[in-house]
C-alpha cells in the first residue's frame, strides 16, 4: 500500500463519486477505480457499495476513511514543519509523550520552547516502547513515558514518582472514600491502552498481582479520555496519574488511595551518548525547573 492509493481512496470517500474524484485528483476515471479495486484486494475488505446513484462507504470503508484520513493529515502537518524548518534555517526538535502527562507540567516545556525562534517543534503521542524506538530512529529527540525499558541507545530518567489515584463514577459506594487496592479488587476494572503492550495497563495489573489479588478487567481502552468515559457509564472503575484529576470531568470522582507508596514513575528518555545541542540543553534547563516545582508541591 503507498500513499497515493490513501489520497485516491480519500477523494473517491469525499465525492462519493468516481467521475468527480478523478477529476479532483486530475486523472482519468479507469485508472482510478483499478486503484481502488487493488486497495480494497490488499485490505480483503469490500470498502464501497456501488450504485446506480454513486458510491457509499460500508463500515470498513467509514472505519479505514476515519483512521487514513489522520495518517495523512499527520503527513501534511509532517511537510509543512519540515518546509517551515529549512525556509527558515530551524531546528527541528521532536518531543514523543503519553498523553496523560499533557496535564500537568508538560505544556510548560513545550510552551517555553515555542519561544525559541529557530526551534521547530514536533508533538507525538506514543507510548515509552514506542518512544525508544523513535528515539533509536530519529523521528524524536527526547520522551516523556511511564515504563523504564532496558535499552543500549537509550539512557533514561526517573524524573519523579507520581501517585496513583482511583477514578470512580459519582455515587460509587467508594465514592469519598480512601480505598485499598484490596477493595478496588472488587469491582470490575477498566485498562487502557490495550496495545502496544507494555504499557500503563500493565503497570496496574502487576500493582494487584503483587498482592495477589485478582481483578476483573470489564474492558479495555486504547485511550485514558475512552477509559474514563466507560467510567462515567458504570463500565468499572480505573486507575490514573495524579495528573489526571487536574482536568475535572463530570460524572467521575478521583479518590486517593490507602497505600501512599502506589506510584507511577515519569520517565525522561534521550538518546544515549548525544551530545546535546542547544535546544536540548535548554529543555533540559526548564525540564529541571518544572520537576522541582513538582517535587516540592508548586504547580503552574
Amino acid at each position: 500500500m503507498e500513499l497515493r492509493h490513501l489520497r485516491y481512496f480519500r477523494a473517491a470517500a469525499e465525492e462519493l463519486n468516481i467521475t468527480r474524484a478523478a477529476q479532483r485528483l486530475h486523472m482519468a476515471q479507469p485508472p482510478l477505480t483499478r486503484q481502488i479495486n487493488q486497495l480494497e484486494e490488499e485490505l480483503g475488505a469490500k470498502l464501497f457499495e456501488r450504485g446506480p446513484r454513486g458510491l457509499t462507504l460500508t463500515p470498513a470503508g467509514q472505519f479505514f476513511y476515519e483512521h487514513s484520513l489522520q495518517i495523512l493529515e499527520k503527513l501534511d502537518t509532517t511537510v509543512t514543519a519540515v518546509r517551515r524548518m529549512v525556509r527558515h534555517n530551524r531546528e527541528l526538535f521532536g518531543i514523543g509523550f503519553v498523553p496523560s502527562l499533557f496535564y500537568g507540567q508538560l505544556p510548560l516545556l513545550v510552551r517555553g520552547l515555542r519561544q525559541k525562534d529557530d526551534v521547530e517543534l514536533t508533538l507525538a503521542e506514543m507510548t515509552t516502547v514506542e518512544q525508544v524506538q523513535a528515539l533509536k530512529a530519529g523521528r524524536i529527540d527526547i520522551g516523556f513515558g511511564r515504563l523504564r525499558i532496558d535499552d543500549p541507545e537509550v539512557e533514561q530518567e526517573v524524573l519523579f514518582e507520581e501517585p496513583m489515584m482511583a477514578a470512580v463514577p459519582v455515587g460509587h459506594p467508594l465514592d469519598g472514600s480512601m480505598p485499598t487496592l484490596e477493595e478496588l479488587a472488587q469491582y470490575p476494572l477498566v485498562l487502557y491502552p490495550a496495545s502496544p503492550r507494555p504499557s500503563l495497563a500493565d503497570i496496574v495489573l502487576g500493582l494487584f498481582r503483587r498482592r495477589g489479588l485478582k481483578v476483573e478487567v470489564a474492558q479495555e481502552a486504547h485511550e485514558m479520555q475512552t477509559a474514563l468515559g466507560l467510567v462515567v457509564s458504570h463500565f468499572g472503575i480505573t486507575l490514573v496519574p495524579e495528573q489526571v484529576k487536574r482536568q475535572n470531568r463530570d460524572g467521575i470522582s478521583y479518590l486517593y488511595l490507602a497505600e501512599k507508596h502506589i506510584t507511577s514513575p515519569i520517565v525522561c528518555s534521550r538518546r544515549r551518548g548525544e551530545v546535546p545541542s542547544e535546544t536540548m540543553k535548554e529543555a533540559n534547563a526548564i525540564l529541571k525547573v518544572l520537576v522541582e516545582n513538582r517535587i516540592s508541591g508548586k504547580y503552574p
